[in-house]
């Protein structure tokens, strides 16, 4: 683990620098390891992560022991930013999906900063602005669209967040962010290898044929980019450049 010395997460890039200073020193950056979990369902919030590259999945767990994903964020996001605004127990898992680099500081220097920083406040704001965005979206996108169409369009929200073609996720990562069981998950890659959308190799490594993804994927992945642009304004910081989430 190493402190942090340069912006690669939007929320901290878009602050100005007296706000940046508020919570610089006492950031600190870690690697985010596959399939680790960040923080449980039903924890407190102890510490807040702003990812520079990976995704993590934010994951609602069911009484009946299935899990769906609700969300998911890169480096335009954070984990536990929100437990500024009430109770500090997390809804929902955080789970690494795909590994990365990410800042991370202690809930509660972050909340101190919170109460001093008009910028923070306003970046809690962005924040929350686009995961209530990403959950009504992915709400009606479960109850509208068949499971080929959500599977693209996960799929394109994870391809904006990394840097390569190929994606590694299992089966089993896939089912729990559809909700499906992983013998659904086969059936829809089938389909969309048949239309060459992806091309599965061995490991879980999926690579995407982009136009062909976008072509199967609902209307609901060009909505969201098209309103994660509004929130998160094209050259706003250097992260906008990099062609992933909101392109």
């Amino acid at each position: 683990m190493k402190r942090h010395t340069s912006v690669g997460n939007r929320l901290l890039a878009g602050l100005p620098s007296a706000d940046l200073c508020l919570l610089a020193p006492h950031l600190q950056q870690i690697s985010l390891k596959r399939d680790a979990v960040l923080v449980r369902s039903g924890d407190r919030n102890e510490k807040v992560y702003f990812p520079h590259s990976g995704m993590i999945s934010f994951m609602l767990d069911m009484p009946n022991g299935q899990t769906v994903a609700t969300s998911v964020i890169g480096l335009e996001g954070a984990v536990g930013m929100l437990s500024v605004l009430g109770p500090s127990h997390s809804p929902t898992t955080a789970v690494v999906r795909v590994p990365g680099i990410a800042s991370q500081i202690s809930a509660s220097r972050f909340h101190a900063a919170f109460g001093r920083s008009s910028g923070i406040k306003q970046a809690v704001q962005t924040h929350t602005r686009a995961v209530l965005m990403q959950l009504q979206h992915v709400a009606a996108c479960n109850a509208l669209h068949p499971v080929e169409a959500r599977m693209a369009r996960w799929l394109l929200h994870v391809h904006d967040r990394i840097d390569a073609d190929a994606i590694l996720l299992t089966q089993e990562a896939l089912s729990e962010l559809l909700g499906v069981r992983r013998t659904t998950v086969t059936l829809v890659m089938r389909k969309l290898r048949a239309s060459g959308a992806v091309r599965s190799g061995r490991r879980g490594m999926v690579e995407i044929d982009r136009p062909r993804l976008e072509g199967a994927a609902c209307e609901c992945y060009k909505v969201m980019s098209c309103q994660y642009h509004q929130i998160f304004p094209a050259g706003d910081n250097e992260a906008s450049q990099s062609g992933r989430t909101g392109r």
